[in-house]
């Protein structure tokens, strides 16, 4: 009897210790980001570089995997079912906030189904207009010629429930002019529906903006931030061009599924303030429009907490139904 207890206590710190080796030496194989939007789209724009720059810090590769649809759920739904096993995580953002006020069903609950791990960027948006389709320069001609033409300007998003949506509702119910949606299956479609005429306007991340602005494509009027972007200092913010109190950002972040070692979530986190402080991200951010953010663990899920109360209560207000 005494030789089994002896064994069985070996044999379970033999298996703690393996455990504690396998987390150590996290990772040992290739990593995988789920971005819950097609390429092309904002969280493209830093999941990309970001994941790159990992690859480079951790001596494995770190891929990322478009899962487009619903708004950015779907891929939010596929991320929280992966295993815990420190192989996968999301990249998500304001649009998972958003999402609990606007679906009347989601395959997962971003504070339950997951660990917080850090915020990745926080870029403002910027209202940005066809110049041909629709030829107004400023936020005033803007306002004017929706209410000249009520109902008669449309403005696209990244899918029902997205910052992008709320911002344009968020928009019109400050300014007093009627506006129609036009939901797309992500931010990099919505811009080549903007560019190409299809749509007059969006409320767009100026981190997938930024280089159309740079080609003269698309043309912007206000950034919905404080001040105005070091990135863009001749463009007004939307509070300069008469809406006071107009904020809206389209911060990315990183989350793990529930479940995965804590070691790991928090040594990815060192990693990603590494990667966030190294010089070529930095420039890039800043290029992008994009402060570097330095918000991790369980603050950074204070913040998404606080987050999805105060979306709440713009949807409530904007009176968008649910899905």
């Amino acid at each position: 009897m005494k030789k089994k207890v002896i064994y069985s206590t070996v044999a379970a710190l033999s298996a703690l210790a393996i455990a504690g080796t396998a987390h150590a030496a996290w990772p040992d194989r290739a990593i995988t980001i789920v971005v819950p939007f097609p390429a092309g789209g904002g969280t493209d724009t830093f999941a990309r570089p970001l994941a790159q720059q990992l690859s480079e810090q951790l001596g494995q590769s770190v891929v990322v995997d478009n899962r487009g649809g619903a708004g950015g759920t779907l891929g939010a739904g596929v991320a929280s079912r992966a295993a815990p096993d420190g192989y996968t995580f999301f990249m998500g953002g304001a649009h998972h906030v958003v999402a609990p006020s606007i679906y009347k069903k989601l395959s997962y609950d971003i504070q339950k189904d997951f660990e917080p791990v850090a915020m990745l960027a926080q870029p403002p948006q910027v209202i940005v207009v066809n110049p041909t389709k629709l030829p107004v320069k400023t936020v005033k001609e803007l306002i004017d010629h929706a209410k000249a033409n009520p109902g008669s300007v449309n403005f696209g998003s990244a899918g029902v429930g997205s910052t992008h949506h709320l911002a344009g509702e968020l928009f019109a119910l400050k300014s007093g002019v009627e506006l129609t949606h036009v939901p797309y299956q992500g931010a990099g479609p919505m811009l080549t529906g903007l560019i190409t005429g299809q749509v007059d306007l969006a409320f767009d991340g100026l981190g997938s903006s930024a280089s159309h602005i740079r080609a003269g494509t698309i043309r912007p009027l206000a950034v919905a931030a404080a001040k105005r972007s070091p990135s863009l200092p001749d463009v007004p913010t939307v509070a300069e061009a008469g809406i006071p109190g107009y904020e809206v950002s389209t911060w990315y972040a990183m989350w793990a599924p529930k479940g995965t070692p804590q070691d790991v979530v928090t040594k990815m986190a060192s990693e990603i303030t590494k990667a966030l402080n190294s010089a070529k991200v930095k420039e890039l951010w800043l290029s992008n429009g994009s402060a570097t953010p330095n918000l991790t663990g369980a603050d950074f899920g204070k913040f998404v907490d606080s987050e999805i109360v105060r979306w709440a209560g713009v949807v409530k207000e904007s009176g968008v139904e649910k899905q």
